[in-house]
């Protein structure tokens, strides 16, 4: 997988500054407020900084921005990047000044003088997150950036803040690898095996095959895969990190490729389809995370894995097919495919485990980015306390997130003819009433969220925290909210 590049805490030595190639990295405050080591590039540079801090560009700057000086003279370094960010700026400036570091590292290496940063272990999170390249099927020898020094004071307290994110952005680099790899790798056998792997780091890891999903009944899950050559399974994976209490259960969407099946997609975009395992991508990196850093939590990751594709044995519009709870489901739309596979995972994870709570995340309706867009996850949920811890760890940790309404007349709309329901209510609403078909496999007894994420899985532009394509969205927040709510 890709490794999140290493960054080494130092104490600060002004008097190698002057000598340090490639980038040199400096923080200037409000009103030109400098730090002994801005100060002492200051001087190297014969006030350069001074004249940036005085003129209109620094003050139309915002927290977190950054400007490079290139070629400065009475330095070695190739450039002086100089961000603006002031000691009571908030967690969410730090990581966007690590992240215009984290863009721009030189081979040379790079300095970051952050002794007088407040939020240095929150930057040098930035940092890592933003230098994600997924280059594994480039032939091109990659740019490798050179030693990445973050010059604070009290090193070894800042290592100590900053171990646990290094852990959380592992894990999203993980969700990110996953989400960007082609489908002709990225086999439901290739995404099992890469989870099994975890084993090493102290989860639980077991692998369902479809001889033990047709005898538990799953007979949504395997509709869905039938018309392909990737074998459906079901992987669980148990991170035990608490006490006796039962466990959060996370449940992602694996749908490795979809074509939409005998209702095929538009060819159009269809490349973009190998991101429809975005929910257990997350999943997996959530529960890497929680294993990293050691949770003292109960949790419980499950995914259902699948590729939606048309062939002689598909499933076909207007076929019945009965899922593990029991419910005969009328298949209008077989492009409908990621609603099936929550179905049975989500019964079976409430079977077995009675979790205190359910979450469940999938890159589900193209009707979410409509309402939405790209810049939140739409939030659907029975449990209001639930609901509130959940928006208030994605707020916490910048992830975009919208609660969106449920009623009973959405409800209505999934009623069948010749089944139990249907999976698909029409075009009104559609994000909703694929949610209340997830809703009718969740028990009353259990907190519920659903979490569709086809908006915010993978942009088409960089983001903050990092480059086109696979964004990790999720991991954060649902760290957060693990931390805060369910670790003893």
């Amino acid at each position: 997988m890709t490794t999140p590049v290493s960054i080494r805490f130092a104490e600060p030595e002004l008097d190698g500054i002057a000598a340090a190639t490639g980038r040199v990295v400096v923080f200037v405050g409000a009103e030109g407020k400098m730090g002994p080591a801005a100060r002492r590039v200051d001087k190297l540079t014969r006030g350069a900084l001074k004249r940036l801090a005085e003129a209109d560009a620094f003050a139309a700057m915002k927290p977190g921005d950054s400007v490079d000086l290139a070629w400065p003279s009475g330095v070695a370094a190739e450039s002086v990047q100089v961000i603006r960010l002031d000691r009571r700026d908030d967690v969410a400036a730090a990581r966007k000044a690590g992240a215009a570091i984290g863009r721009a590292l030189s081979p040379l290496g790079t300095l970051v003088l952050a002794d007088t940063v407040a939020r240095a272990a929150e930057v040098s999170f930035g940092l890592a997150m933003r230098a994600y390249d997924f280059n594994a099927h480039k032939t091109a020898e990659p740019k490798v950036p050179g030693e990445v020094v973050l010059m604070v004071n009290g090193p070894e307290a800042v290592a100590a803040e900053a171990a646990p994110l290094a852990a959380l952005a592992e894990g999203v680099f993980f969700t990110r690898d996953l989400v960007n790899e082609p489908a002709n790798i990225l086999t439901t056998d290739d995404f099992a095996a890469r989870l099994a792997a975890m084993h090493e780091l102290g989860l639980e890891v077991e692998i369902l095959e479809e001889a033990d999903l047709a005898e538990l009944g799953m007979g949504a899950l395997l509709g869905v895969g039938q018309g392909s050559e990737s074998p459906s399974k079901v992987v669980v994976m148990q991170w035990n990190g608490g006490g006796e209490e039962p466990p959060l259960a996370l449940v992602g969407k694996g749908v490795v490729f979809d074509t939409g099946g005998i209702s095929i997609k538009p060819a159009a975009g269809m490349e973009q389809m190998t991101m429809d395992m975005g929910g257990a991508g997350t999943v997996a990196g959530v529960m890497r995370t929680l294993a990293l850093r050691g949770a003292k939590a109960n949790v419980v990751g499950l995914v259902g894995l699948v590729e939606n594709m048309p062939d002689g044995r598909a499933q076909r519009p207007g076929d019945v097919v009965r899922s593990m709870k029991g419910d005969t489901i009328e298949v209008i739309n077989t492009d409908a495919e990621g609603r099936l596979v929550l179905a049975d995972v989500i019964w079976y994870a409430q079977e077995r485990f009675q979790p205190s709570g359910l979450i469940d995340l999938a890159t589900l309706t193209g009707a979410i980015i409509v309402a939405l867009g790209h810049e939140h996850t739409g939030v659907f949920s029975n449990d209001d306390g639930f609901c509130n811890a959940f928006l208030s760890a994605a707020k916490a940790e910048d992830e975009g997130a919208w609660r969106m309404p449920m009623a009973d007349a959405h409800d209505a709309k999934l009623k069948s003819r010749i089944a139990d329901m249907m999976n698909v209510g029409g075009r009104e609403g559609g994000s909703i009433t694929a949610a209340h078909f997830i809703k009718r496999f969740v028990k009353d007894e259990t907190p519920w969220i659903h979490l569709d994420i086809a908006g915010t899985a993978l942009l088409k532009t960089d983001s903050t925290l990092a480059p086109k394509g696979a964004t990790g969205w999720g991991v954060l927040a649902l760290n957060r909210l693990i931390r805060d709510n369910y670790e003893v």
